[in-house]
């Protein structure tokens, strides 16, 4: 009965070439049978024309069941990682519009509606639910200040950055999802996803959404110390990738620096004696200054290839069509 029920619901979608779009609502999940059935049940209320997609990343438990049971499609990723479960919802599912959000049920399905009509009236490629914590237990203290840390760092990296860089409920244009290769395995994907959309300085926004406290029975996958330091990781190897000028340069400064602090002395020496008595010094110098040259021209190098592969996940945006907003 519920395959059927799903069956009709998709048979029900509107059609690409009507006007409205369709709508696909992506549920990455992980032991999280306490609360995907009211995920599901509450975004088919906010989004009845929408497709649900559940992918079951390993779960010992009896999501994947009942993710089935309440009328989603289930799919399964075996890579264990958010990265590569995204990676593998962004690739397989074929929409216009795309609502991502986790499967704790802390996000406000209500919400939804509100996003879409941004991101359609707006003509933008992400829209961001700020989240706006609705009991203490909702947000640990230690997330809270990791997510402000690393939101401060990005935008100190990139010159700009969201309100909340970690968040987990995001609306997507079909462009921006078709242009994204993702290269993350687990919960730094958030940041990826920011960082793609300012890279290419894509049209995005930002809308306060409620977050709630997980219901009785479900557990938090994330590591506050494990998985900041992976996502702070993220954004050096994104800032080196994405910024190697600036990232090689202040390394050959850095290097520079000590090469001219440790040959002062020995061309003082020098310069007053005739003789260079420290010659092991004056060799260190002399390598440390190379490597300095060295770097900044890497720096170069590299800043010509990622301008060129900046212009192909461009060209590649620009292949997809706009979301319509009639």
């Amino acid at each position: 009965m519920a395959e059927a029920l799903a069956q009709f619901a998709r048979e029900q979608r509107p059609q690409a070439g009507r006007a409205q779009p369709r709508i696909a609502v992506l549920v990455p999940c992980f032991n999280e049978e306490a609360a995907i059935a009211s995920v599901i049940a509450d975004f088919r209320k906010s989004l009845p024309a929408a497709e649900i997609y559940v992918y079951d990343n390993n779960s010992s438990d009896r999501t994947g069941a009942i993710a089935l049971e309440a009328g989603a499609e289930v799919r399964r990723e075996r890579r264990q990682g958010k990265g590569h479960v995204v990676r593998r919802m962004f690739a397989d599912v074929d929409a216009d519009i795309y609502v991502l959000v986790d499967g704790d049920a802390t996000y406000d399905a209500a919400s939804a509606p509100r996003m879409i009509e941004l991101l359609r009236s707006g003509h933008l490629d992400m829209v961001v639910g700020v989240r706006v914590d609705q009991a203490e237990a909702a947000w640990r203290r230690g997330h809270r200040t990791g997510n402000w840390m690393l939101t401060r760092f990005l935008s100190s990296v990139f010159g700009h950055s969201f309100r909340d860089v970690l968040s987990g409920y995001r609306v997507f244009s079909r462009r921006f999802v078709k242009s994204l290769p993702v290269l993350s395995d687990g919960f730094e994907i958030e940041t990826e996803l920011s960082v793609h959309a300012l890279e290419l300085a894509l049209p995005v926004a930002e809308i306060e959404t409620p977050y709630f406290a997980r219901p009785e029975g479900s557990f938090s996958k994330l590591n506050t110390w494990r998985d900041g330091f992976r996502i702070l990781g993220t954004i050096l190897k994104l800032y080196r990738s994405e910024r190697p000028l600036r990232f090689f340069a202040a390394i050959g400064c850095c290097l520079a620096l000590v090469s001219v602090g440790l040959a002062i002395p020995v061309i003082v020496t020098y310069l007053e004696q005739g003789v260079v008595p420290r010659l092991p010094t004056a060799v260190l110098s002399m390598g440390l200054m190379i490597l300095s040259v060295l770097s900044v021209s890497s720096g170069l190098v590299l800043d010509t290839v990622t301008r060129g592969r900046r212009e192909m996940k461009l060209l590649a945006w620009l292949s997809q069509p706009a979301v319509n907003n009639r």
